[in-house]
């Protein structure tokens, strides 16, 4: 004789509904009210310089949610068409110029230049693969971001032996908005096929979300250091 299955109670099912519920309200409720607070946070840096006449709120007397974000969208655009004619790069090497001349200035401008214009060019690979290395010790291994080769005087003196070292973020969890900056070299990196948002996925949730993922062939791994191919 087969034992009945186990009863719910009514707490039971009311908690069973409840985190249910939870689960469908929870990311939906944080979704609207970071995109209203990015929008909220735009518009009051932006709205404030906005000429009375060209606000819509002064005619309608009403907020209107957005109106900031969208005024500066379309100024960058502005900015951007501007800049790759003739004059307006006339106007933005001026512009530079008196930067360049500036103490302090110039070294926070050329920085951020440079950092914008690597992560934002069409060729960047920057952050855009995901890999695996051994951190902090031997058997222990680190999801990274693949940043870029290693250039100028770190790869001069880390590639003096030959071996082409590879710079990587290293994101702690479950906030990955700061880490460490790690130089490895390439034939210690385990290359991943998930994309960097699956792989921010599996930060922050500390793994508890873990992206689907169908081999095209049967899985090889090689254990850096060794030549020796084995199944996974």
């Amino acid at each position: 004789m087969t034992d009945s299955p186990e009863r719910i109670t009514l707490a039971g099912r009311l908690r069973n509904n409840f985190l249910t519920g939870l689960i469908i309200c929870a990311p939906l409720a944080i979704t609207i009210w970071l995109t209203f607070a990015f929008i909220d946070w735009a518009d009051s840096w932006v709205t404030p310089y906005i000429p009375e006449r060209y606000n819509p709120q002064y005619y309608f007397d009403i907020a209107i949610p957005g109106t900031g974000l969208l005024i500066a969208m379309v100024f960058i655009t502005l900015i951007g068409f501007l800049g790759k004619n003739l004059i307006g790069r006339s106007v933005v090497k001026f512009g530079e110029s008196i930067l360049h001349r500036t103490p302090l200035v110039r070294t926070l401008y050329k920085s951020l230049k440079q950092i914008f214009e690597t992560v934002l060019k069409d060729q960047s690979t920057s952050f855009k693969k995901v890999g695996l290395i051994e951190f902090p010790g031997p058997g222990t291994w680190a999801l990274v971001f693949i940043s870029a080769q290693a250039q100028g005087e770190v790869a001069a003196r880390l590639n003096a032996d030959g071996e082409e070292m590879i710079a990587v973020f290293l994101p702690p969890t479950p906030v990955p908005t700061a880490g460490f900056l790690l130089f490895v070299p390439k034939s210690r990196i385990i290359m991943l096929d998930m994309t960097p948002e699956d792989a921010a996925k599996l930060l922050i949730s500390g793994a508890l979300i873990t992206p689907p993922w169908t081999p095209k062939t049967p899985l090889l791994t090689e254990r850096p250091g060794d030549g020796t191919p084995e199944p996974a």
